[in-house]
């Protein structure tokens, strides 16, 4: 076993952040939000479309409401902002959505608003709802140009924004306590492998080995629990294909962003009104194997696809990449199982773990740490089975090892003592960048 955290001086420290996110505070800070709020009003009350002149007649309303206040010139354009950001924008969650260091928006009530900031979620005080009406409103307004509503008889919503943003709300009866917002914002600039070695989420020994194995062909799932990374991962090693193949990405909401030449884009159909006209993964799945791919890269697999997806793996699909929802990777090959035998396939138990046996190759586990940090905690390979249970030997690994202080996790990343099965099949390839790893050592 070789700590790889010392040779490689991976820096592992985590940035710090303040609990609550200060903003600019007035002195009537209480009278600007009332105004606020009964500015919207009127402009709800005199139904204000896109016929009208809007900048005219925001500062009408405005003018007509603060009529008697003392309020200064600063103030005054504070509740401009405010406004505007309520017809153009994103209602109290404009600034929010454009500010890009802020990865996940999460709105509970009009006034628990919480956001993800260096992978730690933190209370925003500074933005606020009227009410649950005025969330519903906001939520309507962005989903719009999208053909989409929610209402009481479409109670749930998960859709892409135009900017590549998943948003994903709620509203009662389904949310008992409100409506429920959740945005996942899109990232413009895409983390790269480079990101993730300055981060300390692997090492460059880790780097090389999944690059390799991409390279090779293997089969790959990527696991973990929600928000540790694995789609950004899985995007990250999509970068690792080669620029002359064709390759099929099939997901819920698109936000693998491939660079090569030859890349085609498949995204699920939610039913109609009707009932009707839904695509799922699996269809996009079985459909893709007519398509003549060289690669198969589905987001996430959680249902009946997992069989079509081995299928893929097992016919000539190989170097097919995926992300799964497990918190560990044995956890990650016990959800297969279930998903296929929940499919109805009947198969039996030890055939279908033969299966998976010979369907996947590598299961990189990723994991969100207690202090916000993620690593790729497990690279593991199948290598067989043990008391009729498919057996996994670790290859690289990450082992914490305290907390400091402050709540950053200490840690090390492990090479273990032994020569991955797999690592044969990456030199028939032709690859041997691997050798000063587990050959000259």
């Amino acid at each position: 076993m070789k700590n790889l955290t010392d040779e490689f001086n991976i820096n592992i420290e985590n940035p710090t952040y303040e609990e609550v996110v200060d903003y600019e505070a007035f002195s009537n800070k209480p009278l600007l939000e009332e105004l606020r709020n009964k500015i919207i009003q009127n402009l709800i009350d005199n139904h204000i479309n896109s016929t009208k002149n809007l900048d005219e007649f925001i500062k009408t309303e405005i003018d007509k409401t603060l009529e008697g206040y003392d309020i200064s010139n600063v103030e005054r354009s504070y509740l401009y902002n405010l406004i505007d950001n309520e017809i153009n924008g994103f209602g109290p969650i404009t600034e929010l959505m454009e500010d890009k260091s802020i990865t996940e928006i999460m709105v509970n009530g009009p006034d628990e608003i919480y956001i993800e900031l260096d992978g730690k979620v933190v209370r925003d005080r500074s933005v606020s709802f009227i009410n649950d009406d005025h969330i519903v409103r906001t939520i309507q307004r962005m989903i719009q140009p999208l053909g989409r509503t929610i209402d009481l008889a479409n109670p749930m919503v998960d859709a892409r924004l135009e900017d590549g943003s998943r948003l994903n709300a709620v509203i009662p009866p389904l949310a008992i306590h409100g409506p429920v917002l959740t945005i996942r914002k899109f990232k413009e600039e895409l983390a790269n492998i480079d990101d993730f070695l300055r981060s300390g989420t692997l090492t460059p020994y880790m780097a090389r080995f999944l690059e390799a194995c991409v390279q090779a062909k293997l089969n790959m799932i990527i696991c973990g629990g929600t928000g540790s990374g694995k789609t950004t991962l899985l995007n990250v090693l999509s970068s690792f294909i080669g620029n002359d193949e064709r390759i099929i990405t099939i997901e819920d909401a698109a936000e693998l962003r491939l660079k090569q030449n030859h890349v085609i884009s498949l995204e699920t159909r939610l039913v109609n009104y009707e009932g009707q006209g839904e695509v799922t993964i699996r269809d996009l799945v079985i459909n893709s194997l007519r398509m003549r791919p060289d690669r198969i890269i589905v987001g996430e697999v959680r249902g009946k696809e997992a069989f079509d997806m081995l299928q893929a793996m097992n016919t000539g699909h190989t170097g097919s990449l995926t992300t799964m929802h497990a918190n560990s990777s044995y956890d990650a090959l016990n959800r297969l199982e279930t998903m296929i035998l929940m499919a109805g396939m009947e198969i039996p138990i030890k055939a279908l773990r033969e299966y998976i046996e010979n369907a996947i190759d590598i299961v990189v586990e990723v994991e969100r740490l207690g202090d916000g940090r993620r690593r790729v905690t497990n690279i593991s390979e199948i290598v067989g089975f043990k008391d009729d249970v498919i057996e996994l030997k670790r290859i690289f690994g990450f082992t914490q090892t305290g907390l400091l202080d402050n709540g950053e996790v200490k840690g090390e990343f492990i090479l273990e003592d032994y020569i991955p099965k797999v690592y044969g099949k990456i030199k028939s390839h032709g690859i041997d960048s691997l050798k000063d790893i587990f050959e000259n050592r």
